[in-house]
């Protein structure tokens, strides 16, 4: 499993906000998923008034491709630590 937060600032998703780019986020989900693709949470919150369903879906695929870079390098770690 692997876990990270996403945003829209300015109309543009981020991936694994910093601090300073939380804070300026108008949304702001944190996203947690097993390999296999299986969400085990979701929370978000719109900052700054309201944000609509493509939006939701955009950081929803955001989080999951970054996720799923995590996850490689998570396997990628352990296989190497048992050669």
């Amino acid at each position: 499993m692997a876990a990270v937060s996403v945003g829209l600032i300015d109309g543009e998703p981020y991936l694994d906000l910093s601090y300073a780019e939380d804070v300026a986020a108008s949304v702001d989900l944190n996203v947690v998923m097993t390999a296999s693709g299986q969400f085990i949470e979701v929370q978000g919150t719109a900052e700054m008034g309201s944000f609509d369903r493509p939006t939701l879906d955009c950081l929803l695929d955001v989080a999951t491709q970054g996720i799923q870079e995590l996850i490689e390098i998570q396997q990628h770690v352990l296989a190497a630590s048992y050669e």
